[in-house]
């Protein structure tokens, strides 16, 4: 569906370059109520309760999230850049001011996400624009922007959307060349299974792409190596392989899930309705196998029984935490990786969780694997922050004598893929009990205790 062509949608496009999905009818439109009904099988699958509070609007706020990041199906690229293009003499095609060659342009360090069609999971781009005018006429630099967010705003691969973003502005505004590098970042979720045995699991799985029309392509001219100068300062080292070609679907970390068991044809066939009523079809070859893949991963945050799990060691490990008081030290266990899903939309959220608790020097405290089975057990389920926090609080502090204060560090994928698509914001939440609900100075210890920039991420 080229961006080009006539839209599907009615919608109103404002003047920040933000777009109002059918004003106070959009609760109404078919393509929003085949979502929710989609989703609301997609959480009866994973064993919840759609009516319990925190779930009831869940449905509705999927499907506003999902036809907002992939609203670019519904925008032309002609409708931006028409009455964009002004007159500037002295550029000819190749020809920059004072006769100079070259005259590129370039925009840095624009951020954007997209929804990855192998696995409907958003995925953040870094996207560098450059271009050369011709016809004595420039574009408004914002332009460059919002052409490329069209194309980020559907189901996505990194090598399609470069060559796409590429193609357009070469057609919009017809320049001497076009040049876009696009470097992805891929969010990587263990499995629950393998979150226990994985200690040095990858978060995330990095991409470099290009694209590029006209001059840009002519080495002998030099416009290509310049362009990559003029970015080399914001990160983007030139003798890193940039990807060129034809697609390639393993890209994404979870293309192992297809290889994974079966999933659930019910759920299954509920993905498939998502994406068609997002414009898509669900029968294009890329597309084919991403329900069954997303399903397989939405089903490690099927709800599990924890207390069954842990009733034993917790009957067994009580009375030997209980201790002299007069000799308790704080102790900490820092950066303790965990992985959940947002009740609210459906979308990842992780980071570190810090606990800190007093006990005695001659008192082992219980080993950090299983503070770490705790956060995990937690963690995969649909949660909120707040209420992940107060359970591992609540989990750990018979475990650990009562005294118990945690800090969770995470980053939402809902903060920057909807509403403000805030990249680079960070969440923190704490529970405290015991002790540390009192003293003012204890809770400050262990703060300080806290490494100033931990890795959420």
């Amino acid at each position: 569906m080229g961006a080009l062509d006539e839209g599907h949608y009615n919608v109103k496009l404002e003047n920040n370059g933000g777009v109002k999905l059918g004003g106070f009818g959009f609760e109404k439109e078919v393509e929003t109520l085949a979502i929710e009904e989609a989703v609301k099988v997609l959480l009866e699958g994973l064993g919840e309760d759609i009516n319990r509070e925190g779930l009831k609007k869940t449905p509705f706020r999927v499907a506003k999230a999902l036809r907002e990041g992939t609203r670019g199906y519904r925008l032309k690229v002609k409708d931006i850049v028409q009455g964009a293009l002004f007159p500037e003499i002295g550029l000819e095609s190749g020809v920059g001011h004072a006769g100079g060659e070259g005259g590129l342009v370039v925009v840095r360090d624009i951020d954007l996400f997209s929804y990855c069609e192998s696995c409907l999971l958003p995925f953040k781009v870094k996207c560098y624009v450059g271009y050369v005018p011709s016809g004595q006429r420039v574009v408004g630099l914002s332009k460059l922007s919002r052409v490329a967010d069209v194309f980020a705003k559907r189901l996505q691969e990194p090598n399609r959307l470069a060559d796409e973003v590429c193609s357009a502005l070469q057609q919009g505004i017809k320049p001497a060349g076009v040049a876009v590098i696009l470097q992805c970042l891929h969010i990587h979720f263990p499995n629950f299974e393998s979150a226990f045995l994985d200690l040095n699991h990858q978060k995330s799985f990095k991409l470099l792409v290009s694209s590029r029309s006209g001059v840009f392509e002519n080495e002998k001219l030099g416009i290509w190596h310049e362009f990559l100068s003029l970015i080399k300062p914001r990160g983007i080292n030139i003798l890193d392989p940039i990807i060129r070609g034809s697609n390639d679907p393993s890209w994404c970390p979870f293309h192992y899930f297809s290889k994974i068991g079966t999933a659930n044809a019910g759920m299954v066939n509920a993905v498939s309705s998502i994406i068609q009523s997002l414009g898509e079809d669900p029968l294009r070859e890329e597309l084919v196998g991403t329900p069954s893949r997303f399903v397989k991963w939405l089903m490690n945050f099927k709800i599990c029984d924890l207390e069954m799990k842990l009733n034993g060691f917790v009957l067994g490990r009580t009375d030997s935490l209980i201790s002299n008081k007069n000799e308790e030290h704080l102790q900490s266990e820092l950066n303790l990786p965990f992985w959940s899903q947002c009740e609210h939309h459906l979308l990842p959220f992780h980071g570190v969780v810090h606990i800190g608790h007093f006990c005695a020097e001659q008192v082992n405290p219980i080993g950090k694997s299983l503070l770490q089975s705790i956060v995990h057990f937690h963690g995969f389920k649909l949660q909120v922050q707040e209420r992940l926090t107060r359970q591992i609080a609540e989990t750990v502090s018979p475990l650990l004598g009562g005294d118990i204060m945690v800090v969770v560090e995470a980053d939402h994928t809902c903060m920057t893929s909807r509403g403000i698509e805030k990249c680079g914001s960070n969440t923190a939440t704490i529970a405290v009990l015991g002790r540390f609900s009192t003293d003012p100075a204890a809770r400050a210890l262990f703060l300080q205790n806290i490494p100033d920039s931990s890795p959420a991420g």
